[in-house]
């Protein structure tokens, strides 16, 4: 029977955003098709590494061994702290410079433009480029300008791109939500106030959009601070364990799916 088109929805959340690798690993490992991904932020990094033919052990060995310095480079504060030419020289090179329109399957990276004021989905065009605009957090990082926009994080705008994954024209959106919830964390530092007051604004508007999705999967990794990328084996194993609990949930979405197809062939036929 014919198999829906499954697209997965990677949100925003800094170092917490390491939890997709696990959940990538436990959707593979389950034979779980993905058709298509959509990503925002730290999403957007994992979905074009995933989209250019990384394997998720060497994301997890990448997440593991990289380390803050290789990809920060502090300017003088004007328009952020860190200029972001490290992130882009590592992205373009793991990415093998490849073009968004020639990944392995649609795939779309969200940012925003901070001037307009606007979502920016990129679907086509140098891939390092765009998620190196998908992963601005303003204030920290300098604004990314490319095609005459000022751009900055995706997640400013849509944390979680449940809609620019539908428009890839699939059937089912699967989300990946890495966000606070409820959880409070304190404020150790300067980058906690930027990436928390970015997440409390990202939560409000998130609310009426996440109805959107088919599955939602939440990685208890709310407890873990935007800026940790110290524990990146407790995030990646969260994704592990989150994915594993909605596994039944998955498959039974897309039983339904396949029986309101087979209804609606009956129908036409």
């Amino acid at each position: 029977m014919t198999m829906p088109k499954i697209g997965l929805a990677l949100g925003a959340g800094g170092a917490r955003g390491l939890a997709h690798i696990g959940v990538l690993e436990v959707l593979q490992e389950e034979g779980i098709p993905i058709d298509a991904m959509a990503g925002s932020s730290m999403g957007s990094l994992i979905a074009a590494f995933y989209a250019s033919g990384m394997e998720t052990r060497y994301m997890e060995l990448l997440a593991t061994n990289l380390k803050r310095k290789h990809f920060t480079d502090f300017t003088v504060p004007k328009l952020g702290f860190v200029a972001g030419n490290k992130a882009c020289e590592i992205i373009q090179l793991l990415t093998k410079n490849m073009n968004i329109e020639d990944a392995k399957f649609p795939l779309a990276i969200v940012a925003t433009d901070i001037e307009k004021g606007e979502r920016v989905v990129f679907r086509e065009g140098p891939m390092y480029k765009a998620v190196r605009a998908s992963i601005s957090i303003p204030g920290v990082f300098v604004p990314y300008v490319y095609n005459n926009r000022v751009l900055v994080d995706g997640g400013v705008i849509d944390r979680v791109p449940i809609t620019p994954c539908r428009e890839l024209g699939v059937d089912l959106v699967v989300a990946v939500d890495v966000g606070l919830y409820n959880k409070e964390l304190p404020v150790k530092n300067i980058f906690d106030v930027f990436f928390q007051s970015i997440e409390i604004m990202e939560r409000e508007i998130l609310k009426t959009r996440i109805l959107d999705a088919n599955v939602l999967i939440r990685p208890d990794v709310g407890h873990i601070s935007t800026t940790a990328f110290v524990q990146v084996e407790e995030c990646i194993e969260e994704g592990r364990n989150a994915a594993r609990q909605v596994m039944g949930h998955i498959r039974q979405t897309i039983e339904n799916w396949k029986g309101e197809l087979a209804v609606g062939d009956q129908i036409n036929g």
